[in-house]
C-alpha cells in the first residue's frame, strides 16, 4: 500500500482547475441546492416547526459579528498621469484621501513605474471599511513603456504569495486580507479605440485581478461620441479575448433588471470633482463650464453614480468571493502544484524522502507545510 507521500507525489499535477467561466454555473447549483435542500435531504419536503427554535436568528448573528471584525477592501487605479484617478478615488469615498498636504501619485511623477498605497478607514452607519487604494505613479508616461506592467503583476503576487504563507502557518488567528480585488483601469477619451498598451495590460492582469474599464474625464465627449467609444472599445476587449468583470447571474428578476442596466454602461464613462456647486438650491459635486454644469452624481451626465453602487453597494462582496475562489485559487493551485513536481523530481533518485533528507535539502519544512495544504483543500 502506498504511503500519504508517495501517493501524492505519484502522478504529475494537472493544470489549473478553476476557470472564471465556471463561477456563475456553481453558484447556480449551489443555489438549486439550496432551493431544493441538502443533496442528501432531497426529496424529503421541509418540516414545520410546532413552534420557535431560534435559528432564524442565524443572519443576525452573521451580522453582528462581521460589524464587529469590520471589512477590507483594496482598489488599484491604473492610467496614466492627468486622467483625474486621485479626484475619482476622492469622489467615489465623499472623503479626501489626497490632499493638499499629501497630494495624488500623479502628482509626484516617477521617471519608473512605482506601486504606492495609501490606507484609510472608513465608518458608515457603525460600519467599518478598512480600504486600500493601489496607485501606479508613472505609468504609461515614458518614451519606452515596455514591461511597466511588471511592478503591477508583481505586486498582485506578492500579496497572493503573504496570503498563501499566511494560510500556511500553525497559527493563523491574524490573517489580514490585503490582496488586490479590484483594478479600475482608466482609459484616455480619445475616441480612437484601445491603445497597444491599454490591450497589453489587460491581458496581462485578466487571470490575476477584476478588471473594470472606465472611460476617464467624460465630459470631453458628447454623448453619441461617448457610446460609439464605449462601443469600440467593447468590441476590441472581445477580438483580443480579454476577460474583464463578468457580473454574476441571479435567479431573481429584478436583480437581473438591475444587472442589465450595469452592464449596458459597461465601461464606466466617469467624472469625477472635488469641487461643490450649487444648483437648484441643492449643493452637489460638479464642474462648472461656461456653457453649463455636469453633475457627477447625475445618470444622465455620466456613469459615476452607477460605479460607485456597483463596486460599493451592489458587488462589493462579489468582486471579494471572484479574487478568493478564482484568482487567488488559481494562484495558489499553481504554486503548490509546481512546489510538488519540484518534490517529485528530488525523490525520483531514491525509494523513499525521509525527513532527515529533507531539512539537508532545505526544504523539510516547505515540503511539509505544502503537503498540508494540499491535504486541506483535498488535492
Amino acid at each position: 500500500m502506498l504511503s500519504k507521500r508517495e501517493a501524492f507525489f505519484k502522478n504529475e499535477p494537472p493544470t489549473a482547475k478553476f476557470d472564471p467561466t465556471t463561477r456563475d454555473k456553481l453558484d447556480h447549483k449551489m443555489d438549486k441546492e439550496k432551493e431544493n435542500g441538502h443533496p442528501e435531504t432531497s426529496g424529503k419536503a421541509p418540516k414545520e416547526l410546532d413552534g420557535y427554535v431560534g435559528f432564524a436568528n442565524l443572519p443576525n448573528q452573521v451580522y453582528r459579528k462581521s460589524v464587529k471584525r469590520g471589512f477590507e477592501f483594496t482598489l488599484m487605479v491604473v492610467g496614466q498621469s492627468g486622467l483625474g484617478k486621485s479626484t475619482l478615488i476622492n469622489t467615489l469615498f465623499l472623503t479626501d484621501l489626497y490632499s493638499a498636504d499629501y497630494p495624488g501619485p500623479s502628482y509626484r511623477i516617477k521617471k519608473t513605474v512605482q506601486v504606492e498605497t495609501t490606507q484609510v478607514l472608513l465608518k458608515e452607519g457603525g460600519v467599518q471599511l478598512r480600504l486600500t487604494v493601489v496607485d501606479t505613479p508613472g505609468f504609461g508616461d515614458a518614451v519606452d513603456n515596455s514591461n511597466c506592467w511588471q511592478p503591477v503583476t508583481d505586486y498582485i503576487d506578492s500579496k497572493y504569495e503573504e496570503y498563501l504563507n499566511a494560510e500556511s502557518r500553525v497559527n493563523r488567528k491574524t490573517m489580514p486580507d490585503n490582496r488586490v480585488h479590484c483594478c479600475l483601469y482608466f482609459i484616455t477619451p480619445s475616441g480612437h479605440g484601445l491603445k497597444p498598451l491599454d490591450v497589453e495590460f489587460m491581458k496581462r492582469l485578466h487571470d490575476k485581478v477584476n478588471i473594470i474599464p472606465m472611460i476617464a474625464k467624460a465630459d470631453t465627449m458628447t454623448p453619441d461620441e461617448c457610446r460609439e467609444f464605449k462601443k469600440t472599445i467593447l468590441n476590441e476587449i472581445a477580438q483580443h479575448k480579454i476577460k474583464i468583470y463578468e457580473f454574476p447571474e441571479c435567479d431573481d428578476e429584478e436583480e437581473n433588471k438591475l444587472q442589465k442596466k450595469l452592464k449596458d454602461r459597461v465601461p464606466f464613462a466617469v467624472v469625477g470633482s472635488n469641487t461643490l456647486v450649487s444648483v437648484g438650491g441643492k449643493t452637489v459635486r460638479a464642474r462648472q463650464y461656461p456653457w453649463g454644469i455636469v453633475e457627477v452624481e447625475n445618470l444622465e451626465h455620466n456613469d459615476f453614480l452607477a460605479l460607485r453602487n456597483m463596486l460599493v453597494r451592489t458587488h462589493l462582496h462579489d468582486l471579494k468571493d471572484v479574487t478568493n475562489n478564482v484568482h487567488y485559487e488559481n494562484y495558489r493551485y499553481n504554486k503548490l502544484a509546481s512546489v510538488a513536481t519540484k518534490g517529485k523530481e528530488k525523490a525520483v533518485g531514491s525509494k523513499e524522502l525521509n525527513l532527515e533528507t529533507a531539512e539537508d535539502e532545505d526544504s523539510g519544512e516547505k515540503y511539509y507545510s505544502v503537503f498540508f495544504s494540499l491535504h486541506k483543500y483535498g488535492i
